[in-house]
């Protein structure tokens, strides 16, 4: 698929009373899958539910596939919605349910049947479609939600939180799931609060919060600003005093500190990419054994934090 805009917004605001939920966005996302990123109440749901034409912008101008979005059913047929709430009837069975809302999309039934049929093999919910609803997992009743918004065959999916509550195994059928759907070249925006999700599945992020982009780009660039401020490494080292000392005659070096288990040596340094760079070299010369390598701030999280502190 070519890697073409399919949402656009300039300016773009929502406020509800005196709480602004989208506050002056301007952005491009192209095609694949794009993920938004933020706390809850940072305007995730907001945005998402503008752009599917669900809320009206009070300020700016959004379009989505090249199309004004507000008052245009005829874009509805090529958008599906996930919403980030239980939306299925407990008491209908999963293609019941489906089928329901291919009725209300204005298919006839035989097409509906097949349409219903084909988005229950999709998510993998064929051999559970005639259960009731309420029986199912949690990772079972986001895959429904997820049958339902690929009900029409829709060219760009918005996904609002569809790992939330899910267990290892749910998580992982919905992320292979998705990985799936963008094979088969199905664009998607999806939203979550747990950053590690989304790198799972996809490059291309947005940082949210309170309502503004605070960043975009692909994970190199966030990588970018993640070495843009001081990282703690925690290592732990058969001789951690002489691996201390050893590190503090870099000019990098703004502290060492030991911690509360033997070995372990807590290095931060103004130029992370340089100390990974030269550590192999510095232990090897220095003949010093290290069991343990890892930072806290080497991840999505620690800028994220950075930025909204």
């Amino acid at each position: 698929m070519n890697n073409h805009a399919i949402v656009r917004t300039e300016n773009l605001s929502k406020w509800y009373g005196e709480v602004m939920g989208v506050n002056d966005v301007t952005l491009t996302m192209h095609s694949g899958i794009t993920g938004l990123l933020g706390p809850n109440g940072a305007g995730k749901t907001s945005l998402i539910k503008v752009l599917t034409g669900q809320l009206k912008p009070n300020q700016g101008t959004v379009t989505v596939l090249e199309q004004p979005v507000w008052n245009n059913p005829a874009l509805t047929r090529q958008v599906g919605y996930c919403p980030d709430i239980e939306l299925a009837y407990q008491f209908m069975s999963g293609y019941e349910f489906i089928a329901f809302l291919a009725t209300l999309s204005g298919y006839e039934k035989s097409e509906g049947t097949e349409r219903s049929l084909r988005a229950l093999e999709t998510v993998d919910m064929l051999a559970a479609k005639d259960r009731p609803v309420g029986s199912y997992s949690k990772g079972m009743r986001q895959r429904i939600k997820l049958a339902q918004a690929l009900l029409h065959e829709p060219e760009l999916l918005f996904l609002d939180e569809p790992l939330t509550g899910l267990d290892p195994i749910g998580r992982r059928h919905v992320l292979s799931l998705l990985a799936k759907l963008a094979e088969q070249g199905i664009s998607m925006v999806v939203s979550s609060h747990i950053l590690y999700e989304i790198e799972a599945i996809t490059e291309t992020i947005l940082l949210i919060h309170q309502g503004r982009i605070l960043a975009e780009g692909t994970i190199s660039d966030i990588r970018e600003l993640i070495d843009e401020h001081p990282h703690k490494v925690y290592l732990n080292a058969a001789e951690p005093r002489r691996l201390a000392a050893v590190c503090l005659t870099f000019d990098d070096i703004l502290s060492v500190t030991f911690g509360d288990t033997d070995g372990d040596v807590i290095i931060e340094t103004a130029k992370p990419d340089a100390f990974y760079a030269r550590l192999p070299q510095l232990l090897i010369e220095n003949d010093l054994e290290v069991s343990q390598l890892y930072s806290p701030d080497d991840n999505l999280s620690a800028v994220f934090q950075y930025l909204v502190g």
